[in-house]
């Protein structure tokens, strides 16, 4: 690898609530042909799909894009997309990875680039998104995690929890937590090889483990949260939104 920086694409078929996400159809392409644009148009380094699925790899091939074929066993993203890693960079030259959700086809692709800045801190491990949350009915959605954080600057804070509840309590702005990560490779290294933890299974929320182990994760505000593709509705949203911009 020539690059300090890898963007991975974790993408897998299997999705309890909607089968096949990836290759569904969003404008006349699938949608992981999208996010592959959104993460190549930041324009960071090169870009590589983590997949168990050779229909993922095919249509990775026929975007013009790399996929890497990984274990079909992995529980989360992050443990695939670091095989990933290793397979394409043995030698470790790689020096940042930054984790896109394979789900995002509404992507900015300035906020990828965003979620790597606060890796210029020496003190921060990972990087990641947040956003204002604007709609009141969202401040007590347990389907909105919030990050709890201290402010480094006016668009940066350093992240001292992680909730499905409603937090802080209290006057003053809650943060929509936008699950697109930068890491360290060291950093990586270790978030995999830790074990689940405590918080981590109540929460439901991987990124507690990194925090409960001493790591520490420095999120940037950004606009807006992007369009997560879930369910029915979120694909049918996605394709009135990209189908206007062709």
């Amino acid at each position: 690898m020539e690059s300090d920086v890898v963007i991975f694409i974790p993408a897998r078929l299997a999705a309890s609530r909607l089968p096949g996400k990836p290759l569904a159809d969003i404008a006349g392409r699938p949608m992981i042909a999208h996010v592959l644009a959104r993460a190549q148009a930041a324009a960071l380094g090169p870009v590589v799909v983590a997949t168990d699925s050779e229909d993922i790899r095919a249509a990775v091939d026929a975007a013009g894009g790399r996929a890497v074929m990984t274990n079909p066993d992995h529980s989360s993203g992050s443990d695939r997309i670091f095989e990933a890693l290793t397979r394409i960079d043995p030698a470790g030259q790689v020096r940042f990875v930054v984790n896109v959700q394979g789900d995002l086809p509404t992507l900015a692709p300035g906020d990828i680039a965003a979620a790597l800045s606060p890796l210029a801190d020496p003190a921060v491990d990972i990087g990641t998104l947040a956003a204002e949350i604007r709609d009141p009915a969202q401040r007590t959605n347990p389907n909105v995690v919030k990050v709890v954080g201290s402010p480094v600057s006016d668009r940066r804070l350093r992240a001292l929890y992680f909730t499905r509840a409603t937090a802080p309590a209290g006057e003053g702005p809650l943060y929509h937590h936008i699950g697109l990560y930068a890491y360290r490779r060291a950093a990586l290294a270790r978030f995999v090889a830790l074990p689940p933890s405590t918080l981590e299974r109540r929460e439901k929320l991987e990124q507690l483990r990194a925090l409960e182990a001493g790591m520490r994760i420095d999120a940037m505000i950004v606009d807006s949260v992007p369009l997560g593709v879930d369910t029915p509705e979120d694909l049918a949203t996605a394709r009135a939104i990209l189908s206007s911009r062709h």
